[in-house]
């Protein structure tokens, strides 16, 4: 069983909340390096550092409520290194996002991979519930083939 703060009896119906959580703490690869900047309140933009890679190497889409960015370089194998440090590797990165968010524009400058994303405005809601009253239950139900 999850050790999460939604095992508590007081979070009812997170369970699928719970089990994102779950998933982006197993997710543990750091490649490619990313910044999550707030613009404003409502807008954020995901940049992922993708040097070498071109917008024929990435893709990026939405798979329900995921943001996959996916990475896939052509190892040229005609070239010959002295040094390789850049990463020409293919990648997967995640990213969850809330209900009504959406993608506005994903962009490719000077190597990174720029995805900006807006949240929905909430909007303050109270519903008031009504309460009606319930006469005593007067019904008596016996168990059958007990005593008597």
């Amino acid at each position: 069983m999850n050790n999460t703060p939604f095992n508590s009896h007081l979070f009812l119906g997170f369970d699928e909340l719970e089990d994102m959580l779950c998933k982006v703490a197993r997710t543990g690869d750091s490649f490619p390096p990313y910044n999550i900047e707030l613009v404003d309140d409502n807008t954020l933009e995901i940049s992922l550092a993708v040097a070498g890679y071109t917008e024929q190497d990435l893709e990026v889409s939405l798979e329900d409520t995921e943001l996959v960015i996916r990475g896939r370089q052509d190892h040229n194998e005609q070239k010959r290194y002295t040094h390789k440090g850049i990463a020409a590797r293919s990648f997967i990165k995640t990213f969850i996002l809330a209900d009504g968010m959406v993608v506005e524009n994903v962009a490719l400058t000077y190597g990174l991979l720029v995805i900006t994303v807006r949240k929905p405005i909430k909007k303050a809601k109270k519903v008031v519930l009504k309460i009606t009253h319930q006469p005593k239950n007067t019904h008596v139900i016996e168990a059958k083939g007990g005593p008597k």
